[in-house]
């Protein structure tokens, strides 16, 4: 029965058989004695023989499969196109040279610089602004409790990180919060933004705590995005606009409304060209949302309270959600500016708009006199938002379950800073107000040094922490940029880059009126250094437009 099962060509694989010799395969009877052995002995060879045949041939195959080169899955065109779309100027292929001159400047290679100094972003700490002493002695208590029984720490510092503790988690920072942000810091929150409005009632329940302003912005055009085709959500930047905007907006496939803004007023905002932008954008698409940056970035400009009224009565009448990005409202330096909160003017404004505008506000950690980037904490206050959306919300919010812990224990010590009575609060205030009059120096002293040279006019720096100046570029400079496929002003920063190590964004990755040119530079370097840097920059100017003249 075994030579009989072995030898039945029905449970032979049929790709063997094939491989037998005809004598053997066409052997219609039952073998006997002799010539059973002698088809066992075929049988075994031509077995032998196709298993090597077999296995020649899986090798073939193995070796063919490993020289072709798999199909990636994901490639530049299957992916989602709407993150082609995204560009983020601030970080953007600039930023990258820069970070390469740093490399090749470690590794000992000559550069007409000994030091790329990187003007491009709002980065306090980096350009050598020192903490804010008590802000940092509270979240060394919260992150180290063991720090409490040092006398090396004020008692005041000692009693809000005792409180802050309290209100966490299994009382420590490494503990998640509820997604909206510890309760104690809402309810913290709305109390700063009712003193600083003037005593106009803030809720904690609309208050939530974000990863820095950003991430709360992007939650909020993620509630408004909607709609295909002509049904698609547009929503209304200013131009020059800081890019998470335009970003965002690229990344959820809504549409980009472009207003400008009047720099021959020094950036004003105008109701009219708000009108002008959303009469054209109704065209294709449904207006839903107004941003509006206030004080401005990249601008620098500070908005007057009738600008604002303006602006809320226009978003009531066309029916419009109102963003107001505030992160740098205490950032104001120019004589007669000062900062309005939307909330406060639209609260004041009283009915219709006070109970049916709908606002969404934001403000961080990261600008101000603190400048504390990296902590990524900041919040949100919406007003008038309908109550499921703001379940909605909230949903979203807790799908990335919550913001760091350290820093909304710093946003609470940012809107709860030491009182009068306080052993901190003389060298608190001391510290904040020195961050604030350097600022408000190097505001001037980059207008008046830009506006010195020749071929470049800068607005008065307001507000905020830039400057966004207007350069003027020789016809042939803007012919060998189109050549080498850049942007004019983008060509001009990259020669500036190269030669003098100083980084800074071109104003294209800001928006900017067809045929005028300029760039973002934060003012936020040492005093010393930012006038060793203004006038390097002024030279250059000088020197570039005569070579391409």
């Amino acid at each position: 029965m075994a030579a009989e099962t072995w030898f039945n060509p029905v449970t032979l694989d049929k790709g063997l058989f094939c491989h037998l010799p005809c004598c053997v395969s066409q052997l219609g009877h039952r073998p006997h004695g002799g010539e059973l052995l002698c088809c066992w002995a075929w049988v075994h060879q031509s077995l032998s023989k196709a298993c090597r045949v077999m296995a020649l041939r899986a090798s073939d195959h193995s070796q063919a499969a490993m020289n072709r080169l798999k199909e990636k899955v994901l490639t530049l065109d299957t992916m989602n196109p709407c993150v082609r779309r995204v560009e983020y100027a601030v970080r953007g292929p600039i930023v990258l040279r820069a970070l390469e001159l740093e490399q090749e400047l470690r590794q000992g290679i000559k550069k007409p610089f000994t030091e790329v100094i990187r003007a491009n972003i709002g980065d306090a700490q980096a350009m050598g602004q020192k903490p804010i002493t008590f802000l940092r002695q509270v979240l060394a208590l919260c992150i180290h409790p063991d720090l409490l029984n040092s006398p090396n720490f004020p008692e005041d510092a000692k009693r809000r990180a005792e409180h802050i503790l309290q209100a966490c988690g299994g009382h420590s920072l490494g503990a998640y919060s509820v997604s909206s942000g510890i309760q104690l810091i809402r309810e913290d929150v709305a109390r700063y933004i009712q003193q600083r409005d003037g005593g106009i009632p803030a809720d904690p329940n609309n208050i939530f705590l974000s990863t820095g302003a950003s991430d709360a912005i992007v939650t909020v055009l993620k509630l408004l995005v909607a709609g295909e085709g002509h049904t698609r959500t547009g929503v209304l930047i200013p131009i020059p606009q800081y890019p998470l905007y335009s970003a965002t907006l690229a990344e959820l496939n809504a549409v980009q409304v472009d207003y400008y803004l009047d720099e021959e007023r020094a950036w004003a905002l105008d109701v009219a060209e708000l009108r002008r932008a959303l009469c054209q954008a109704r065209d294709h698409c449904h207006p839903r949302a107004l941003c509006v940056i206030n004080p401005g970035n990249p601008t620098g400009q500070v908005q007057p309270r009738e600008c604002i009224e303006a602006v809320i009565r226009f978003a009531f009448e066309e029916q419009l959600f109102l963003m107001a990005d505030e992160v740098y409202q205490d950032n104001v330096y120019a004589e007669g500016s000062q900062f309005h909160s939307f909330k406060k003017v639209l609260m004041e404004m009283g009915p219709p708009y006070a109970a049916q505008q709908e606002l969404a506000s934001f403000h961080s950690v990261s600008k101000g006199y603190m400048g504390e980037c990296g902590f990524r904490a900041g919040y949100v206050e919406v007003v008038n938002m309908d109550a499921a959306v703001q379940q909605q919300m909230q949903k979203l919010m807790s799908v990335r379950l919550c913001p760091p812990v350290p820093g909304q224990a710093l946003l609470h010590v940012v809107v709860s800073p030491p009182a009068p009575s306080d052993p901190s609060f003389a060298q608190f205030q001391a510290e904040r107000q020195a961050v604030l009059a350097e600022l408000a120096a190097k505001a001037k002293l980059t207008e008046q040094v830009f506006n010195e040279a020749p071929g470049i006019h800068c607005n008065p720096v307001q507000g905020a922490m830039y400057s966004f100046p207007r350069v003027q570029l020789p016809p042939r400079a803007v012919l060998r940029a189109q050549e080498l496929g850049l942007a004019p002003d983008m060509f001009f920063c990259m020669c500036l880059l190269e030669e003098t190590g100083i980084c800074v964004v071109p104003g294209s990755g800001f928006g900017q009126r067809e045929g005028t040119y300029h760039f973002r530079m934060t003012i936020l370097p040492p005093v010393e250094k930012l006038r060793s840097l203004l006038e390097k920059l002024s030279q250059f100017h000088a020197k570039f437009t005569r070579q391409y003249s």
